[in-house]
């Protein structure tokens, strides 16, 4: 493996130089296919991370969808249902424990994964490479790769598909630097350990929390520690299904991550599942007009007559009474946040997307207002005195 490597440039073609590089000993990773640029690289490593630890913290391979740094789903390797084969569309393909954690993973936001780097935990298999020619991303990091599946992978964009072999050995300086503005940050590696040991302190009334809802908190929490601070994750069956990053504020945090989980919920909806494509509408354009349905904006294309371009004929529209008769039936989902809740508004906005769920650092002011509005709610939320902001 070599000491480092060259890109093309940096985060924009005027910035240039660029190079990733060890300053002591040899890089981890060895690329296999195409040539993965500076963006690439701080997904391929952050995604990395998360997936690694997912693995050891579930022992289940898991999978991790990213985009400018940031996870767009992560998820570990369950059986799909008949209804989430449909609304990931699965239906009928060789399903691998592998390949079914990142049909998970960008199950949760399939157009925000249009484009993505993808994490594997583990060694890349036929079914996941199958599944990865299918979709558009930018590359992909796994431990290891079969010859079946390098051989797929090395046809996908014409041959330019990145591909990175990682070490999954290697193990960090235990201090990190980083430069801004020419001056050196450093700051020791958050090796924090994130298990369903760190749920022990239930702070409301209702203290039941199943294995399941540990899994899904700790996938949550995991999640967390490699996105864009201020954020605020949702999960439910052993996946992500929504993601808040980058916000100045909390309560927007949760509102986004809640209207994304929104949306993967009336993907399920009857009218969603039964909507009449035509045939020959490829997969982003579903996702679009799949999106563009459940939104409030679908009125507007039915009077424009776009409607015509999609489908056989025209959709009733899902009107909000239904959309919220639908989002009402929807429980047990966790939710983790890196940061305190300053207000129970965020509790608020979090019932309505069905959490029942809660893993949060604890320490405001308000903490009791923010317990009250769990126990009115009988949801059961832990404190697990742990910040997890990443930036």
């Amino acid at each position: 493996m070599a000491k480092e490597l060259e890109l093309k440039y940096g985060c924009n073609p005027n910035q240039k130089p660029s190079k990733i590089f060890m300053k002591e000993g040899t890089l981890p990773i060895e690329v296999l296919n195409g040539k993965p640029g500076f963006i690439n690289f701080l997904d391929a490593f952050n995604s990395w991370q998360l997936v690694k630890e997912l693995d050891a913290a579930t022992g289940l391979p898991s999978a991790a969808s990213f985009k400018h740094v940031s996870p767009a789903g992560a998820a570990v390797g369950t059986p799909l249902t008949e209804v989430e084969e449909k609304i990931y569309f699965v239906e009928g393909l060789p399903m691998s424990d592998m390949s079914a954690a990142y049909v998970r993973a960008r199950g949760a936001d399939r157009m925000s994964s249009y484009g993505d780097w993808v994490a594997l935990s583990r060694t890349c298999d036929k079914e996941t490479a199958a599944y990865l020619a299918r979709e558009v991303s930018d590359g992909v990091i796994a431990p290891d790769y079969t010859p079946e599946a390098l051989e797929i992978l090395k046809t996908k964009r014409k041959g330019t598909y990145n591909v990175v072999k990682i070490d999954p050995n290697y193990v960090p300086a235990p201090v990190e630097h980083k430069d801004v503005f020419g001056i050196t940050f450093e700051q020791g590696r958050n090796e924090l350990k994130i298990d369903a040991e760190m749920l022990g302190n239930i702070v409301t009334e209702n203290k039941e929390m199943s294995d399941e809802a540990k899994r899904d908190l700790v996938i949550a929490l995991i999640t967390l520690k490699y996105t864009q601070s201020n954020s605020v994750c949702y999960a439910k069956g052993g996946q992500v299904i929504g993601v808040g990053a980058g916000q100045q504020s909390r309560v927007h945090c949760t509102r986004l991550a809640g209207n994304k989980a929104d949306n993967w919920f009336l993907r399920q909806h009857e009218k969603v599942l039964n909507l009449p494509f035509k045939a020959d509408i490829r997969r982003p354009d579903r996702d679009n007009t799949i999106d563009v349905y459940i939104s409030d904006d679908y009125m507007d294309v039915l009077a424009d007559g776009m409607w015509q371009m999609f489908f056989t004929e025209c959709p009733a529209p899902l009107t909000r009474e239904e959309k919220r008769a639908w989002l009402n039936t929807m429980e047990g989902v966790a939710l983790g946040s890196d940061a305190f809740f300053p207000f129970g508004d965020n509790i608020e906005r979090a019932k309505r997307s069905g959490v029942a769920y809660i893993a949060q650092p604890g320490g405001s002011i308000r903490d009791d207002n923010v317990i009250e509005t769990c126990n009115k709610y009988n949801m059961a939320m832990a404190f697990t005195g742990i910040r997890l902001f990443h930036h």
